[in-house]
């Protein structure tokens, strides 16, 4: 299934930044739950992401780099979507959408062989709380219908993100290994780089690994500061080669902070993309980035600047 990744070749490979953040906060869109999939139900909304994603493909042939697009499917499962009304059949055909466009954004790109199409999966509740941790085969029941819609859709790969303890991974890799689709999983983690289940993350790669004979592509951390992971990740450690991608949050903020927060913090992104670059130095398997809360295509763009300048 890996074989027709090619971010996992020894090249840059970009991603967008915090796609519901810049909507509601640069773009003064309302998205209750976070839910950019809504969009998708108007031809106003989806020229709204199309204009996003093209913003940051423009990014990527600047620099030459691949790019994956990641589906604004987020909060596309059962329950986010049972709070905005729609059934099973309602998010099947979204969650379907939203791939299709990101295919026709790939074939009008400069460099359509360089660009991965990615059904997003997020978790069932708060991506910075858990407040009910599932066992891995509730999780494979929940997040099987999204995955495989992907998968139908003719996805190159699904990505969940922002999960926030190991078994809900465990049920998503089983869920991608029966659609025969390759997965990506990506972790959250607090301001000590445990994740909000309490977790290490070197114990949940490995619980995620083990139960799933290391069917996943690759994992990455997002929607934490790199100040927050960056001590959590050793680099003689054989685990840590497993986390191939970055996106990063653009503030210091602590999950219950951002939470409480009115207002948007998209930090420094000059420091930004510098952080990036003394990861790599320390990292060089992590050729994955993109951002998460707060960020958007300045703080990418910059990231690229900086990590081109390391030797890989």
């Amino acid at each position: 299934m890996t074989d027709r990744l090619p971010q996992l070749e020894e090249r840059l490979f970009l991603t967008d930044g915090g796609l519901e953040t810049t909507l509601v906060f640069h773009e003064g869109i309302d998205l209750p739950d976070f839910a950019a999939f809504t969009l998708l139900e108007t031809e106003e909304g989806e020229e709204i992401l199309r204009d996003y994603y093209r913003n940051y493909l423009r990014i990527a042939d600047a620099a030459q780099c691949g790019f994956i697009l990641e589906a604004p499917t987020w909060r596309a499962s059962r329950d986010w979507g049972a709070r905005r009304g729609l059934g099973v059949e309602a998010l099947h055909e979204l969650n379907c959408k939203a791939i299709t466009l990101l295919k026709d954004l790939r074939d009008d790109a400069a460099r359509p062989e360089e660009v991965v199409v990615s059904g997003n999966v997020g978790p069932r509740g708060d991506g910075y709380v858990v407040t009910e941790r599932m066992s891995a085969e509730d999780a494979l029941a929940y997040h099987r219908p999204q995955v495989h819609a992907f998968r139908a859709a003719g996805a190159d790969m699904a990505c969940a993100m922002t999960l926030g303890y190991p078994e809900e991974a465990i049920g998503i890799v089983r869920a991608a290994k029966e659609a025969s689709l390759p997965v990506a999983i990506g972790f959250t983690t607090e301001t000590d780089g445990t994740l909000p289940c309490g977790d290490k993350l070197a114990s949940a790669v490995a619980a995620v690994d083990i139960a799933t004979d290391a069917y996943a592509a690759y994992f990455l951390v997002n929607c934490a500061h790199p100040d927050h992971f960056a001590d959590a990740l050793d680099p003689g450690a054989a685990w840590t080669d497993r986390i191939r991608g970055v996106r990063a949050n653009a503030s210091r903020r602590s999950h219950e902070e951002l939470d409480e927060a009115d207002d948007l913090d998209a930090g420094d992104p000059k420091e930004f993309g510098r952080l990036h670059a003394r990861l790599v130095t320390e990292h060089p398997q992590i050729t994955i980035f993109g951002g998460c809360c707060g960020t958007d295509h300045r703080h990418v763009a910059l990231v690229a600047k900086s990590v081109l300048e390391q030797p890989f």
